[in-house]
């Protein structure tokens, strides 16, 4: 490489003008981090941040150890193993774990962190982004998840993104819990299965079928019955296919949800899809991801429910519930631009104030310094 050349996958945030159209402006970043702050002010959150380097056990303890070849990781010079932040929400239970007695409950805590991954870029996908985090912690009851998509939904409203571009998809994974056991999954091929099931909006049926019958060893049959479940279009459907009563607990959770986020304005952004699964296997509910309707762009953002999480780094006695979600800036950026929803966010100054010569130049910054007093923004010419 050129030693002005650029990393790849990194981005450079040029103020206007930008030298080139496919640059990345700071103004749409800007905007974008006003649009989400302004959100969670609404929702009453607080604003927290973590270091942006952590240990690589820390990651490994939520992902396991495969995440490791996705991390920027190396020895630091105390020998300890860390690592880049790739995401948030272990230092948020890191966090938690340590002091959650001493915050009232429930936390409402947001972020908007740069976090780092060697991955494959391409389009909305980088090796660097920013994420835009809200969580809910010590709340066991569906109106936290409730709130959490109501305001990814708002964020959407707020920027002219209307249920016809873009929906959330819901699922619960307590029901596919059920599903799996019903179909005669063991226990210790639960995560396994999770991570293969995730990947059905990617490959499609047949593929995941195989991978469940070849890699994981699992009956022709129960492969087919898992995918029945997937396949159901609607929340009774699935606790038909399932095998559930409608007032079956988790099926009860996910009707409510939808008919609350119905009365909070937002129900028509949302989509129950039985094939959402979120692949870690520390989500213990409700899952979501927002996507585009078209299907050109990857995940907008997801979340969900992960109520054993600070239990991972503090142990039994910090069992809180916890539930969250992350929206990434490079593919909702992405999406605003295909819409023509990408605003002109370049900032602007209200006086520009320029001496006529140089023996001018002390009465000119007397007048931009008395602007600048009354609160107008001043450009102050330099020659």
């Amino acid at each position: 490489m050129k030693r002005h050349d650029r990393l790849p996958g990194f981005r450079d945030f040029f103020p206007d003008p930008v030298p080139h159209p496919d640059l990345a402006r700071m103004a749409e970043r800007l905007h974008l981090f006003s649009s989400w702050r302004k959100v969670v002010t609404r929702y009453g959150f607080r604003e927290y941040d973590g270091p942006p380097l952590e240990t690589l056990e820390l990651y490994k303890a939520k992902s396991g150890a495969e995440i490791v070849h996705q991390l920027y990781h190396f020895e630091d010079k105390g020998s300890r193993e860390v690592a880049l932040r790739a995401e948030m929400t272990p230092t948020l239970a890191r966090m938690i774990a340590a002091h959650a007695r001493n915050y009232k409950k429930p936390i409402k805590w947001f972020s908007i962190p740069q976090c780092w991954r060697f991955e494959t870029t391409q389009r909305g996908r980088k090796r660097e982004h920013y994420q835009w985090n809200m969580d809910i912690v010590g709340e066991p009851g569906i109106v936290a998840e409730v709130e959490l998509l109501t305001a990814v939904a708002t964020f959407f409203k707020r920027l002219g993104v209307g249920p016809d571009i873009v929906g959330i998809r819901v699922n619960s994974r307590k029901v596919l819990d059920v599903a799996i056991t019903k179909a005669g999954v063991p226990r210790d091929k639960f995560e396994k299965v999770c991570v293969v099931v995730d990947k059905l909006d990617k490959i499609g049926a047949e593929a995941v079928k195989c991978m469940l019958t070849e890699d994981l060893a699992l009956p022709s049959q129960t492969a087919d019955v898992i995918l029945q479940c997937l396949q159901a279009s609607s929340v009774d459907d699935l606790a038909k296919a399932v095998g559930l009563s409608q007032s079956d607990p988790a099926i009860a959770e996910l009707k409510t949800l939808f008919e609350l986020c119905t009365a909070y304005g937002v129900g028509d952004y949302l989509d129950f899809d039985a094939s959402v699964v979120r692949g870690l296997a520390y989500y213990t509910g409700v899952v979501f991801e927002a996507f585009d309707r078209k299907g050109e762009l990857r995940a907008i953002c997801g979340g969900g429910r992960y109520d054993r999480l600070a239990e991972l780094y503090g142990g039994e006695k910090c069992q809180i519930p916890f539930c969250g979600f992350g929206f990434g800036d490079c593919v909702v950026v992405e999406l605003l631009k295909d819409y023509g929803l990408m605003p002109d966010a370049s900032p602007s100054v209200d006086v520009v104030v320029a001496p006529f010569d140089a023996t001018m130049q002390p009465h000119a910054l007397k007048v931009a310094a008395s602007l600048r007093k009354d609160g107008l923004s001043v450009d102050a010419a330099l020659t």
